[in-house]
């Protein structure tokens, strides 16, 4: 048999057969590649140049995040959801590209170095110390599913987009014919006569029976129900849990102090006074007279009357001064010192070193414990990220939340609380998350389905999974235990419905052709007379800000009833003061600049509206919805 085949192997009919047979595994093995042969994998082209899938979804997953973390668990996407972000999240990217091109078009460029000084500037990106932090910026990249090279894009498209967008803000301009007759509508004035009916000068109602107390309570049973109380068990993981576990060898610890070295550095500082004047002469005066012993207020003297000035800078580094030459003329010159007049395009220099801090460096040994936690924390980081995964793949599973929180060291608590987080005798319940981060685990618990299954979230640095065991519904409270509030909220009621019903009698008095000083008389009452008013609430003064809407949409003489946080007030309108906007220019420059700063932000949408026409934008709308990730 073995001897036939071998002879069989040698025959052309046989080495027809393999050769069918390597082609129809490498089409097997590629069968990907062939069968997009001619079909575009690029979901949008922004004037020939591709967005692919991968970068699309990419940018997507970044927006649900984002959004997820704004909103917390209050945030539940649906497949609507899904695609309006994905194509946000595209239209971002289309937008960066045609911007981009637009850029090129025009030679305009951001440099490495402004690139690089925008990250450092970045207040997000600092460290306890005020300085740039690169674990910060690992964090956040981790955080953002950024890669280092996708993240200095991001901020030289920003440059980019500054530096386009600065010159196209730069030709609006707010006409006046548009700005006065606003500032006459907003600085406009006016004054009314007022009625106040207060609800606790009203007479005593009649005392309620015990029937009408039961029914007040059915009908306002949100008032006297107990709240709706959840069962729910709570696990949390966060880098605090974890922390514990890790250890930090020494040379590790080394490698970490070498990286974040300049953060433990501290540069020189000078405490400085400067005196800058208009031309090299009176410099150098000023340079002589403070060598010979002349006191700072005698400096300011001479910097004033030679057109200049003179002021105490603080303690700087070099780094923090502007201007190079000026800051290598004060870093030379000593303790004490009077620096030669040094030119720079604000004027001329003087500076003198009231005195010098030198630098100083913290030694590893220094700073070991306050490293090591450092160092403990961002694994801890990780290592939380990477057991929130396998918890959440185990919940998926079908494992209960107890047994993989215990698998995986999660804190776990379970407790009956409401919707202020306390429990059925009224105390507060803790829960195991940090006080700014209780609001949103509450909501997260009366988010939660009876029903569905678990599932991990960031919350702030931990990641918490939440089981709703069982919900209480409310319940109108015990009438014994809630009879006294009843009655007094009875009787305020029917003290405010007395109180409105004065108030519209005498509302219809005025409209049948009566004063309103009148017609308060008639009722018993006193009208009272608001000098002139603006529409600011806080400048109305004795009038109830609950009348200043309605008055400001009135008419001369119109009368108008509004309920106040005491009862009602019944108001007619006695006067308009019209105003000037010419006797006021700082408030018409005012409302010049708002004008202005609207315009802008059009002229800017328009821009960007005009650069995505003119990019030639083609979706690939076969594969938008796969942008999802669904």
């Amino acid at each position: 048999m073995l001897t036939a085949l071998r002879r069989l192997a040698g025959t052309w009919v046989a080495k027809i057969l393999f050769v069918l047979l390597i082609l129809s595994f490498a089409v097997w093995g590629i069968e990907d590649v062939v069968r997009n042969l001619g079909r575009d994998t690029a979901v949008a082209r922004v004037g020939g140049e591709p967005i692919e899938l991968a970068e699309a979804q990419a940018n997507a997953r970044r927006e649900m995040a984002r959004i997820a973390r704004q909103l917390g668990n209050r945030f539940e996407p649906d497949d609507n959801i899904r695609r309006a972000v994905a194509a946000q999240a595209l239209e971002q990217l289309i937008s960066d590209r045609a911007l981009r091109a637009e850029a090129r078009r025009l030679g305009i460029g951001a440099p490495t170095d402004a690139v690089r000084d925008s990250v450092f500037a970045i207040p997000g990106l600092r460290g306890a110390d005020g300085t740039f932090s690169r674990p910060v910026l690992d964090g956040f990249l981790r955080q953002n599913e950024l890669t280092e090279q996708q993240f200095l894009q991001v901020v030289a498209g920003d440059l980019l987009r500054q530096q386009l967008a600065g010159a196209v803000r730069s030709g609006a301009s707010g006409p006046d014919a548009l700005s006065a007759p606003i500032l006459a509508w907003a600085m406009e004035r006016r004054a009314a006569e007022v009625v106040l009916v207060q609800s606790g000068a009203m007479p005593e109602p009649e005392a309620p029976t015990e029937a009408q107390l039961r029914r007040y309570q059915e009908n306002n049973a949100a008032r006297f129900s107990t709240p709706e109380f959840r069962e729910a068990s709570v696990a949390v993981l966060s880098p605090e849990t974890v922390a514990a576990e890790i250890e930090v060898p020494d040379a590790d610890l080394a490698a970490a102090y070498e990286q974040r070295r300049a953060q433990y550095d501290t540069p020189e500082r000078r405490a400085l006074l400067q005196a800058v004047v208009p031309n090299e002469a009176a410099a150098r005066e000023i340079a002589q007279a403070w060598r010979d012993g002349a006191e700072f207020p005698a400096i300011e003297a001479r910097a004033a009357a030679a057109d200049g000035s003179a002021a105490e800078l603080g303690v700087l580094d070099r780094a923090t001064l502007p201007l190079p030459n000026v800051a290598e003329a004060a870093f030379a010159a000593p303790a004490g010192g009077i620096t030669d007049p040094v030119q720079s395009p604000f004027g001329w220099h003087v500076v003198k070193v009231d005195r010098i801090e030198p630098a100083a460096v913290r030694t590893l040994a220094e700073v070991r414990d306050e490293l090591r936690a450092e160092v403990a924390r961002d694994r801890a980081l990780d290592m939380a990220y990477e057991r929130a995964n396998r918890i959440e793949d185990a919940l998926a599973g079908g494992a209960s939340l107890a047994e993989v929180a215990l698998r995986f060291g999660a804190q776990v608590v379970t407790a009956t609380i409401d919707a202020s987080g306390r429990d059925p005798q009224g105390a507060v319940v803790a829960l195991p998350v940090p006080e700014a981060q209780r609001p949103d685990l509450l909501r997260a618990v009366f988010a939660a389905r009876q029903g569905d299954a678990p599932r991990m979230t960031e919350m702030g640095d931990a990641f918490v999974a939440v089981e709703l065991r069982a919900i209480t519904p409310p319940a109108l409270r015990p009438f014994d235990s809630v009879e006294a509030a009843l009655r007094i909220a009875f009787e305020a009621d029917a003290r405010r419905r007395a109180a409105e019903e004065r108030a519209a009698a005498l509302l219809a008095a005025v409209r049948g052709g009566k004063s309103l000083a009148e017609a308060a008389e008639e009722a018993g009452l006193t009208a009272q007379r608001v000098p002139a008013f603006g529409r600011n609430p806080q400048q109305a003064g004795a009038l109830p800000p609950e009348l200043l809407a309605p008055l400001f949409e009135a008419k001369r003489g119109d009368v108008t009833m509004a309920e106040t946080r005491t009862g009602f007030a019944v108001a007619q309108l006695t006067d308009i003061i019209p105003f000037n906007p010419g006797s006021d220019p700082l408030g018409l420059g005012r409302v010049r600049t708002e004008i202005e700063q609207s315009m802008q932000d059009e002229l800017e949408e328009q821009f960007a509206v005009a650069l995505r026409a003119r990019a030639d934008v083609r979706i690939n709308r076969s594969l938008l919805d796969q942008v999802t990730g669904r």
